[in-house]
């Protein structure tokens, strides 16, 4: 259509008040905070178009959306004016003009979502929203171990969540890190892939944190994967400590 232009915002929030990114009839999402405020700043309606869908308690530490607009305001107006509407747990990191053609989601190489773990005998208040607390020591080359088995591209029924609407199962797995961070007892799952089906990521982490607690051998994370059934994999990982750390294109 004559004079839209599409514009690609990166953004952060905090999940834990909303009921995912998603739009939906029940409950608060971040899509729908964003816009609303966008609408207001703009003056007509947006549609937002993200590189993932996080669910419910899942936070961003970058992701990607994009809409079109008719162009009325500059994109530090976006910014500044979104940032002033938006909830203090919603941030507008930065707005560039794309080609019109820009899909947020459909061009995205990579995701990287980092899953944070929190081992020590007593939580700690500051990690509580954004850590999953063990209250016991993990044998951490055993997490590694059973990560390992997942990277390259796979058939991962056994990890795809409830009520996942992806046509296909197969997804490809780049990397997958363990990492000690300065915080006393803070580690850090990272799985970095071409795409990921609903829950793949925390039921993952569940899987391997078994293997990390000795409830079985971390070669056996393979034959969950050829079982092709969720139920042989771990319990889901709450959803507090999963990041959406990082979208390429």
């Amino acid at each position: 259509m004559e004079g839209r232009r599409r514009v690609k915002l990166t953004v952060a929030y905090d999940g834990t008040a909303y009921a995912g990114w998603q739009m939906q009839p029940n409950g608060t999402t971040v899509q729908s905070v964003m816009e609303e405020a966008l609408a207001r700043i703009l003056q007509e309606p947006v549609r937002l178009r993200a590189a993932g869908r996080t669910d419910a308690g899942v936070h961003a530490r970058e992701q990607v959306v994009d809409f079109a607009d008719s162009g009325k305001r500059d994109l530090q107006t976006i910014v500044r004016g979104g940032n002033a509407l938006l909830p203090g747990d919603i941030r507008i990191l930065s707005a560039e003009g794309v080609p019109e053609e820009f899909d947020a989601r459909g061009q995205a190489t990579e995701k990287e979502y980092r899953y944070f773990l929190f081992l020590a005998p007593v939580p700690s208040p500051f990690l509580l929203r954004y850590a999953w607390h063990i209250g016991s020591a993990l044998d951490i080359d055993a997490i590694r171990e059973g990560l390992s088995h997942l990277t390259g591209e796979h058939d991962f029924t056994s990890f795809r969540g409830q009520g996942c609407t992806a046509k296909s199962p197969v997804r490809s797995i780049f990397r997958t890190e363990v990492t000690r961070h300065d915080v006393p007892g803070l580690w850090s799952i990272d799985v970095a892939g071409g795409g990921f089906l609903r829950h793949m990521v925390r039921n993952i982490v569940g899987t391997v944190v078994d293997a990390g607690k000795g409830k079985q051998a971390p070669e056996r994370v393979r034959e969950i994967l050829l079982a092709r059934a969720r139920s042989a994999a771990g319990v889901t990982a709450p959803a507090h400590g999963l990041f959406l750390w990082r979208v390429a294109y």
